[in-house]
């Protein structure tokens, strides 16, 4: 594929820093555009996912009359992964050659695994390996609850690069690092191959933020709102600096943009930035000039002030909270229903498609 770069900001870092850009979304239109931008990768979720359906009707109405019409046994969730696997591998090829140029680092398209399956470690890295085969370059989120942590570690140690998703603090994403990390030497022992492996750590900073504001409205906080900004970014910048410490190989992906600071703040660190195109255009047209800020501190009055909320304690301190506590903080909770919401969503649409009201 030949590609017409278009200059600005994002090209700019990803030509002079490490930090590389990824997409967040699975439309191929967006992910072309990206590209533009130096986009290596792309992410996706399955709110992402209905949302790309549901805005290309035109095209993916037909094909789940289509699917369902060539496999009359398949069961609307079936039938609606299907659709999600294809749009993957369409989104996957466009990256085939920056795969190949970065050797399994960049180059992948995530595809999520069903949020239903959350209650289930075997269920969560079996359907991982078989999303990895959709193609070379594909990349499988699963969750950094508990049980998916020990998901993480098995799929790794089978030989799936894994985004890890659904993980908002220090300690998920420490953790998350560390089960690749075993994964991984568990395949080096044996003698496997791990060198064109790219997995990632996600920390969906806004989300974080989201989360902080709910937290200080419940509990009623006196605090300057602009505050809670600066959560999701003290939270990667702290993330960022514990793998380098600890000789994590997983890369820290930022993610659930909020903020342009999502981008900005991070830029210089090795790392993963994930935003939506929109965000992306917004970037990329503003003509702000690249500065490395990822060893720069968070304000030190700002972060005094976050760190005088519990909650915020918990996200931020690599031991906050306990591997058990993982799935009942609140952003985890807030996020895994969204997305079994949306996994609902695309089967109602499903339903719509093949057996329409009178």
């Amino acid at each position: 594929m030949t590609i017409e770069y278009t200059p600005g900001p994002l090209l700019e870092a990803a030509r002079t820093t490490p930090t590389v850009l990824w997409n967040d979304s699975a439309d191929p239109d967006e992910l072309r555009q990206s590209i533009s931008f130096g986009g290596v990768g792309a992410t996706c979720n399955p709110t992402i996912a209905y949302t790309c359906i549901n805005q290309k009707k035109e095209r993916w109405i037909p094909r789940i009359k289509e699917i369902a019409e060539e496999n009359p046994t398949l069961s609307e969730s079936e039938i609606g992964w299907q659709v999600v696997r294809e749009m993957s591998i369409e989104g996957a090829k466009l990256y085939e050659d920056i795969f190949e140029e970065h050797k399994g680092r960049n180059g992948r398209l995530s595809v999520q695994t069903d949020p239903r399956l959350a209650r289930s470690a075997k269920a969560l890295a079996d359907q991982a390996e078989e999303f990895s085969r959709l193609a070379k370059n594909i990349i499988v989120k699963i969750p950094a609850t508990k049980t998916g942590i020990e998901a993480i570690e098995d799929a790794t140690y089978r030989g799936v690069s894994i985004n890890v998703t659904v993980s908002f603090t220090v300690a998920q994403a420490v953790a998350a690092g560390e089960a690749i990390e075993r994964g991984l030497k568990r395949r080096e022992a044996e003698g496997k191959d791990v060198s064109t492996m790219g997995p990632v750590v996600t920390l969906m900073g806004g989300r974080l933020d989201d989360w902080m504001k709910i937290v200080a409205k419940r509990e009623r906080l006196f605090v300057d709102p602009g505050i809670f900004e600066w959560s999701g970014v003290a939270a990667l910048k702290r993330a960022y600096h514990e793998f380098q410490a600890r000789g994590l190989r997983a890369r820290v992906l930022s993610a659930a943009f909020r903020n342009v600071m999502h981008w900005s703040e991070l830029v210089g660190g090795d790392l993963v930035v994930s935003p939506p195109f929109a965000w992306q255009k917004l970037i990329n047209d503003s003509g702000y000039k690249v500065v490395s800020k990822i060893d720069d501190e968070v304000d030190p009055r700002i972060m005094k002030a976050l760190l005088e909320i519990p909650e915020f304690r918990r996200a931020y301190e690599p031991d906050g909270m306990a591997i058990e506590e993982f799935e009942t903080f609140g952003a985890t909770v807030r996020t895994l229903r969204g997305f079994m919401k949306s996994d609902e969503d695309l089967d109602g649409l499903v339903r719509d498609v093949i057996m329409p009201q009178p």
